[in-house]
């Protein structure tokens, strides 16, 4: 009953603070978080927690960006980066959001890296005219729901519609599968996303899911689950999950005997994945992507370049990737405005385009998505090698 009375007594206080910022913030622009030499950006990411890999290979990124940015500055000023830790968690999120936009005076905030955390900021950011990009977001829904745009929410990455319909494609026409299985986290919009897309990409293309089956987030055994899509005999097992639990998956599987190809998205994209499942079980595995190191564009290698330079020789994933764009893209919006004031701000984001970033030619649609291409990487004996690039259509 007290731990019971407890919780109740701080979603009562975290609720009545975010209802005091929303009465006293909202509404009007504002362009605070400057004084002579300095532009405030708020940074909201997954630091510690389940998902800690994406938020600290997103800041790495930022970091780097932020630092080269700085070397000339924007109008004699520099960005100063303020960050929150969210622990992983949504209400930690929503906290941290309210933090940055009511004591820190930010003029932006960059985060979070998961759809959820990144959703759970949405109110705040729209009430309080503050822009909100994620760098790695891809559910449809940060930026537009039901028919309504969200118009101080954005993002880097492309959407996770996109990131299915690739993988189904891919599925179909490179690795000529006919039987597909889905595996998916059910507790995770992201990954329902990409599955729901695929799903109508696979069965358009003229093939037929054999069995479905879930777990959820923080599962350790998947045997029984993983026995069960064995006897359905696929040829192709579609998983768009997060690294930790897909580490363990894969390793399973191959230990039930499973040799079909497995495929996922960008969530699989972690140094940890490698360490947890073995380089032998990811050999046959295949993620759709924002970016390859391996790419030859001199642009990429430049980058890969100063960022194994600034981290140790340490070769950047898709996540140091889009945080390192997601730097450009808000110092580029800044320039362009002319001022920090949010407002202003956000209307210099919606009209970026053409914008030549390490993860594609930035452009804006109506919904706040980004028009570029993906990639698909191939893991061969526990290295991400550089396959194909998909361009939008």
């Amino acid at each position: 009953m007290k731990k019971k009375n407890k919780k109740l007594a701080g979603a009562f206080l975290s609720l009545s603070l975010v209802v005091g910022a929303l009465a006293g913030c909202g509404g009007g622009s504002k362009s605070s978080g400057n004084d002579s030499e300095t532009i405030k950006v708020g940074v909201n990411l997954e630091l510690s927690g389940n998902v800690a890999s994406y938020g600290q290979s997103l800041l790495e990124g930022l970091s780097l960006a932020v630092n080269e940015i700085n070397e000339e500055g924007i109008d004699g000023k520099k960005i100063k980066l303020v960050e929150v830790d969210n622990k992983s968690e949504t209400s930690e999120a929503t906290n941290a959001a309210l933090k940055l936009i009511s004591q820190d005076e930010v003029v932006a905030i960059v985060g979070a890296a998961t759809s959820g955390n990144t959703m759970a900021q949405v109110e705040l950011a729209q009430k309080n005219q503050v822009p909100i990009i994620t760098p790695s977001g891809t559910s449809p829904e940060i930026t537009y729901v039901d028919g309504e745009l969200k118009d101080f929410m954005f993002r880097t990455s492309f959407i996770d519609p996109f990131q299915g319909t690739v993988a189904a494609n891919f599925a179909s026409q490179e690795i000529g599968a006919k039987n597909a299985a889905i595996y998916i986290d059910n507790s995770s919009d992201y990954s329902k996303g990409l599955a729901d897309a695929f799903v109508e990409q696979f069965e358009a293309n003229g093939g037929k899911i054999v069995a479905k089956e879930s777990y959820v987030a923080k599962d350790n055994d998947f045997r029984s689950t993983l026995t069960n899509l064995k006897s359905a005999k696929p040829d192709f097992i579609f998983l768009p999950g997060y690294y930790e639990e897909v580490a363990l998956i894969v390793k399973q599987a191959r230990e039930l005997g499973i040799t079909v190809p497995f495929m996922g998205g960008d969530g699989w994209d972690s140094p940890k994945l490698l360490e947890i499942a073995g380089k032998e079980a990811l050999n046959n595995t295949f993620i759709t992507n924002h970016y390859s190191s391996g790419d030859p564009s001199e642009q990429i290698q430049n980058f890969v370049k100063a960022f194994s330079t600034e981290y140790d020789g340490k070769s950047p994933d898709a996540f140091n990737a889009l945080g390192y764009d997601t730097g450009y893209l808000l110092a580029d919006a800044i320039k362009r405005a002319g001022s920090t004031d949010s407002v202003k701000l956000k209307e210099a984001l919606e009209k970026t385009e053409g914008l030549e970033l390490i993860t594609g030619d930035f452009t804006y649609d109506e919904k706040h998505n980004p028009v570029k291409s993906a990639t698909i990487l191939e893991f061969v004996d526990g290295v991400q090698t550089f396959n194909t690039k998909i361009d939008p259509k």
